[in-house]
């Protein structure tokens, strides 16, 4: 079974919670996003890191809507920090990354309007075994040898983890792997960090 190539669709599709039947998202998730998408142009070679700033390396397009119009975003704007790329446009990013997957029906979009007020979607995934998949994929980075963990899954596992995504990567599921989740983290770059840390701020700013 396939699953879609970018981080941001893996991570979106990874936020599926099976006992309400449909994504949830939360105030994280925009920059959960973000980041998935920088660490995707990273890991390609189209961004690289320069002094703790982004500096685009080739604007050639990659066949990837969501990817592409970050990397042009990023070509129209001199380096800047990637803590300002993470928290900047997330809710478009998170738009943009949800209509790709319905296009790919990968998901289906339900619109509900609880007590007649106002419009809520629901996302659902259309096979769930998309997301058992990806989330073995998790499981055999944290647990299988280190040396067979490809780049793409140790960052995949960095960002989630750095970005607390609940759903596959709870509070006790960070702590009990915390070293190995440290080590997969340090391969995938600057990002993760980045993320961490604008979490914790936004977390401080709202006295949570």
């Amino acid at each position: 079974m396939d699953v879609p190539a970018s981080l941001t669709a893996q991570l979106y599709l990874l936020a599926y919670d099976p006992r309400k039947e449909r994504v949830v998202t939360n105030h994280r998730f925009p920059y959960l996003l973000r980041a998935a998408a920088l660490t995707d142009l990273l890991l390609i070679g189209r961004i690289a890191d320069d002094g703790g700033k982004v500096r685009v390396v080739s604007e050639d397009r990659v066949a990837d809507p969501v990817l592409d119009g970050l990397l042009h975003q990023l070509a129209q704007s001199g380096p800047r920090p990637w803590r300002h790329w993470i928290g900047k446009d997330g809710r478009a990013t998170v738009r943009a990354v949800r209509d790709e997957l319905e296009k790919g029906r990968w998901i289906r979009v339900e619109p509900h309007r609880p007590l007649l007020i106002f419009t809520v979607n629901h996302v659902r995934v259309r096979d769930t075994r998309v997301v058992k998949r990806l989330a073995t994929r998790v499981s055999g980075a944290l647990t299988g040898p280190v040396s067979r963990v490809g780049d793409r899954e140790a960052a995949l596992v960095g960002l989630a983890a750095a970005g607390e995504l609940g759903t596959v990567l709870p509070r006790a599921r960070r702590r009990a792997h915390k070293q190995r989740i440290a080590q997969l983290a340090e391969r995938g770059g600057p990002v993760a960090p980045a993320l961490r840390k604008i979490i914790q701020q936004a977390r401080a700013a709202s006295g949570g």
